[in-house]
């Protein structure tokens, strides 16, 4: 395990959060640090347990290929454990239409991911164009409630087809979940029996019924969106 050579505040919202610097193979890598201490109570999902739904929302992504979510790990530092993201050097995002219109396909599959892991909270600053020419999803703690909380910026596609392409992924992704695979496993450890009940639901409907999904009130949409 990379040890850490210095941990500062990054950005201070509802939760804590820190930019560790690590030292790994002579090297200096940066990560982003979300404790469980320093996560606020929320009155709907349980407490202490975001950090594990960041972990468990980059296995969902990194199993069905997209979308691109900076590699994530669970592990002890300076304030205890919590998840550990790559950060992502990147620019800053200030036309969300703009992102749309160079990014669709792209934003089709987080659409689709967020669905599946029922993300109650994606902005459009969670889109992170980075420097090295690719698109990648950042923020991942409120997921997986077993209540449908979908609530995000990306509306765009609502009730029109899924893109055929994505369907493999998604079939794939459902058998390991019901064939106790290695992907159930490892989100076993994270999620409890009620949110994998509801997360193979929420894949068997997409699955079915390949159609983006609909906002059902005005707290489908995050606010602020950014």
């Amino acid at each position: 395990m990379a040890p850490v050579t210095r941990c500062e505040w990054f950005f201070r919202g509802s939760n804590d959060i820190f930019l560790l610097t690590l030292a790994a193979k002579g090297e200096t890598v940066r990560g982003v640090y979300k404790p469980r201490r320093g996560e606020a109570p929320l009155w709907d999902f349980p407490d202490g347990t975001l950090y594990r739904r960041e972990y468990a929302a980059y296995l969902i992504g990194r199993a069905l290929g997209w979308p691109l979510i900076p590699p994530t790990v669970i592990r002890d530092g300076p304030h205890g454990v919590g998840s550990v993201q790559w950060f992502v050097p990147a620019y800053p995002l200030t036309d969300y239409r703009s992102l749309l219109a160079r990014r669709t396909a792209e934003l089709k599959e987080v659409a689709v991911f967020d669905y599946v892991v029922n993300n109650a909270d994606r902005k459009a600053g969670h889109c992170l164009e980075g420097l090295d020419g690719r698109l990648w999803m950042v923020d991942h703690g409120l997921t997986f409630n077993a209540v449908p909380k979908l609530r995000t910026v990306i509306w765009d596609f609502m009730g029109t087809p899924v893109p055929s392409g994505l369907m493999p992924s998604l079939e794939a992704c459902r058998e390991d979940l019901a064939n106790a695979g290695s992907l159930r496993q490892a989100l076993s450890r994270l999620l409890d029996a009620a949110e994998m009940d509801a997360l193979e639901r929420r894949l068997s409907r997409i699955i079915e019924t390949p159609v983006f999904p609909e906002p059902t009130s005005y707290h489908s949409v995050p606010w602020p969106p950014y």
